[in-house]
C-alpha cells in the first residue's frame, strides 16, 4: 500500500509534548464503548506510528458510505491513503505531569475514530488527554466488536443508509442520543481509570493503563465533535452536566430535538466552515444564544465541511477539490486557526493556567481568515 505523493501527511502536534495513542474497547460486545486515546507521552525510540486507516474493512466502509463498489473503493483508497500514519506513537509510555484536562471527541457521519488525528494530536501535544470515540450507532463508515470473549471472531458493523421512504429525523435523533451515551460511557471509563480501577480491554495492546491513575483533572472536562459529532456535543452537554464546555466543528444540527436547546447550560463554541452552512442550520445554532452563558461562533474563510478531518491534508488540489476535501485556504492554516481558537476557548472555560489566551482574539473572529459569526444571511423567517 502506498501513495507516491510523499509531500502529503497529517501535521503533528505543535505543543511541547510528544504524543502517544492507544485503543480501548471496554467490552467485547457491541454495547461496549470503543475509543482511541491520545495523550502526552515520554520520548521513545521503540514506538511506531500506527496506520491512519487501521485495516481494509474501513476502506470498505468508506466505499459503502460514498456508494462506491467495495472492490474498487478498496483499491482507490489504499492507493490514495494506505501509506499514511497517525502523528502519534502507538502504546508509548504515558508522561506524568500532574492532572491533565480531558476532551471527549465525537466523529462525523461516515467517519471513525482515527480520522481526526490532526486535531486530537494537537490537543494531546498541548497537555490534554483526548478520547476519540468510534460510534456504534451505524453512523460510522465501519466499526467492529467481537462475538466471543476469545477475541478471535470480529463482527463488522457498517454505515446504515436511509431506506427508501424512511424518514430521516427519527433515525438521526435516535443515533445522536446513542452517540451521547457512548461519549458519556467513554468518560465514565476514564473516570474509573483515573481512580485506579483495573482495565479490561478487549484489544491486545501494550499500553500500561495503570500509569493513568490520578492523571486526569475531572473538574476540567470538555466535549468536542465535527458535523454529526457537533450535534453529539450538544446532546452530551445536556446528558452530562459536569462537562464544562463544548466545541462544535461545522455542526449538523438536524438530529437534535428542539426541546433540548434551553436545557444546555454550558458555554459552546461553534467553529464553522464557509461553504457548508445554511440558514436553517445556523438558525438552530442561534437557538442556543444566551445573554448569561457564553456562546461563540466563528467561520473560517475558504474552508469546506471536510476541512476538519485529516483527508484534507492527504490529497493534492485537483483531487481534493474534486472530492470536496479541500477549500481555497491552505488546510494547515485552517486547522491551525481552528486548533488555536479551540485552545483559547478551553483555557477560558476550563480555567487552565496556560498561555492559550494569546489566541483569545480568534474566539472573536479577529483574523483576516476568520469571520465573526457566520457568512450565512439569515432571513427573519429562518430565525
Amino acid at each position: 500500500m502506498g501513495n507516491s505523493c510523499s509531500n502529503f501527511g497529517i501535521p503533528a502536534g505543535n505543543g511541547p509534548n510528544p504524543v502517544g495513542c492507544t485503543d480501548l474497547m471496554m467490552d467485547h460486545t457491541v454495547k461496549g464503548s470503543f475509543f482511541r486515546l491520545y495523550y502526552p507521552c515520554q520520548e521513545t525510540e521503540k514506538a511506531e506510528k500506527p496506520d491512519w486507516v487501521p485495516c481494509k474493512e474501513y476502506f470498505n466502509g468508506l466505499g459503502d458510505f460514498m456508494k462506491i463498489n467495495r472492490r474498487l473503493s478498496e483499491q482507490i483508497f489504499k492507493y490514495l491513503f494506505g501509506s499514511y500514519k497517525i502523528p502519534a506513537f502507538l502504546d508509548a509510555p504515558y508522561k506524568p505531569d500532574g492532572k491533565r484536562p480531558v476532551v471527549i471527541f465525537s466523529h462525523g457521519l461516515g467517519a471513525f475514530r482515527t480520522l481526526y488525528s490532526a486535531i486530537c494530536a494537537e490537543l494531546a501535544s498541548q497537555g490534554f488527554i483526548v478520547a476519540s470515540v468510534e460510534h456504534r450507532d451505524q453512523s460510522a463508515s465501519a466499526t467492529y466488536f467481537f462475538r466471543e470473549k476469545t477475541e478471535s471472531e470480529m463482527d463488522w458493523m457498517y454505515y446504515r443508509a436511509l431506506q427508501q421512504g424512511e424518514r430521516e429525523f427519527p433515525l438521526r435523533n435516535s443515533q445522536v442520543k446513542l452517540r451521547a451515551d457512548e461519549c458519556i460511557q467513554a468518560l465514565n471509563k476514564l473516570i474509573e481509570i483515573n481512580s485506579g480501577a483495573a482495565v479490561q480491554n478487549a484489544l491486545k495492546t501494550q499500553f500500561d493503563w495503570t500509569t493513568l491513575e490520578n492523571s486526569m483533572d475531572l473538574c476540567r472536562i470538555a466535549v468536542m465533535g465535527h458535523s454529526f459529532g457537533g450535534a453529539t456535543v450538544i446532546e452530551s452537554l445536556v446528558e452530562f452536566v459536569s462537562v464544562r464546555c463544548g466545541i462544535a466543528l461545522d455542526a449538523w444540527m438536524f438530529p437534535l430535538d428542539d426541546e433540548i436547546f434551553p436545557r444546555v447550560k454550558q458555554p459552546i463554541f461553534f467553529i464553522n466552515s464557509e461553504k457548508f452552512q445554511w440558514a436553517g442550520n445556523i438558525s438552530r445554532m442561534k437557538k442556543l444564544d444566551s445573554t448569561v452563558i457564553q456562546r461563540k461562533m466563528i467561520t473560517i474563510r475558504g474552508t469546506v465541511h471536510q476541512s476538519f478531518p485529516d483527508f484534507t491534508f492527504l490529497t493534492g488540489n485537483c483531487i481534493g477539490k474534486l472530492l470536496k476535501l479541500k477549500g481555497e485556504i491552505d488546510p494547515e492554516l485552517a486547522i491551525d486557526l481552528c486548533n488555536k481558537a479551540t485552545l483559547a476557548f478551553l483555557q477560558r472555560h476550563l480555567g487552565l493556567e496556560m498561555n492559550f489566551d494569546q489566541w483569545d482574539p480568534l474566539i472573536e473572529g479577529e483574523d483576516d481568515n476568520l469571520i465573526k459569526g457566520t457568512n450565512v444571511v439569515l432571513l427573519q423567517s429562518s430565525i
